[in-house]
């Protein structure tokens, strides 16, 4: 597995990460046996990125986690996992629960640091608290050796240049904003975290499986003519032969400038499928048919977390969708 460096870090990730959110059986239930093996085969086949979150399954992520790593050496994976999102709608950024997140995190998992804490999905809450109070409160927990990197994670782009200009970060993860569909992280971000020697995490190369060949789900709200886009393009992938995931993912861990995609799953196959596609090379071809069938659609998403905290630009705003209950990632 291809591995590279994120920012001015001294961490080399893998260019796809491991993805936990479906430890906590947040899609669907999952055996114990096949949530230990994805960690496993995920870790041989060179995905040692492990992302994971106290809100994934509320707490079952982790502590799965933290069996499954139990007589792995710390040295084979580096962690990554994220505070103040609790449930769909529980957000505490507090110093008092950074301070608390994280000693329950390291608890759960069985380790002495973390590699990586990312505040979680911070558009659902008035950011400048973010800059205010939860990154310093961090940064104390870094100077005790708990914490060696920080940074933060959301979906829409405002968050990033918002919350940088302001203090000092490491790294930051967008979601679902750097794929065959929306190029908006890389269009609109990645130049200015490049500049400001940040790491750049990409996550979601699936989209929610919107660029799958699954059964899409049924709280996924992008408008309806994003869904028909990838219906066809995945119907133009068949007619070739191959699985639209495929391209997704191929297309998302290209860009040189992406240190990681992360991608999640608790199914064995899956993960062997992945590490097998990122070796494979990318039929351009077929990327640029696909690329024009979703041209009239790009960048097209929905307004995620507190408006204030999206931009809204006309062509965007027309399509936007509002989200009453935050997504489950």
């Amino acid at each position: 597995m291809e591995h590279r460096k994120l920012g001015n870090t001294d961490l080399s990730l893998p260019v796809v990460g491991f993805g936990t959110s479906s430890l906590g059986q947040e899609f669907r239930q999952v055996k114990l046996n096949e949530a230990f093996e994805s960690v496993h085969i995920a870790l041989d086949l060179g995905m040692d990125l492990i992302d994971t979150s106290p809100f994934y399954g509320r707490s079952m992520s982790e502590v799965l986690l933290g069996i499954a790593l139990r007589d792995v050496p710390r040295d084979r994976y580096t962690l990554c996992t994220k505070l103040g999102r609790y449930d769909l709608a529980h957000f505490d950024f507090s110093a008092k629960r950074v301070v608390e997140s994280i000693d329950v995190s390291l608890h759960r998992i069985g380790i002495d640091h973390l590699d990586i804490i990312l505040c979680h999905d911070i558009e659902f809450v008035p950011m400048q608290q973010i800059v205010d109070e939860t990154i310093p409160a961090i940064q104390k927990i870094r100077d005790q050796g708990k914490v060696r990197y920080i940074g933060f994670s959301g979906y829409p782009q405002k968050i990033f240049k918002f919350v940088i200009e302001q203090i000092s970060v490491d790294c930051v993860l967008s979601y679902n904003q750097y794929t065959l569909q929306n190029t908006r992280f890389l269009d609109e971000t990645v130049p200015y975290l490049k500049e400001k020697g940040i790491g750049a995490m990409n996550a979601g190369p699936f989209s929610a499986r919107l660029l799958t060949n699954a059964p899409l789900p049924a709280w996924l709200k992008e408008p309806e003519e994003v869904k028909a886009a990838a219906r066809k393009a995945a119907a133009l992938c068949d007619e070739h032969g191959v699985d639209i995931a495929q391209l997704a993912l191929q297309f998302s861990i290209a860009h040189p400038d992406m240190a990681t995609t992360i991608a999640g799953s608790a199914n064995p196959d899956n993960i062997r499928k992945w590490a097998k596609w990122a070796a494979a090379p990318m039929d351009e071809g077929l990327l640029k048919d696909v690329q024009a069938i979703f041209e009239p659609v790009k960048n097209i998403g929905h307004i995620e977390g507190l408006p204030e905290n999206n931009w809204a630009p006309s062509f965007f705003a027309m399509k936007a969708i509002q989200l009453i209950e935050p997504r489950p990632f």
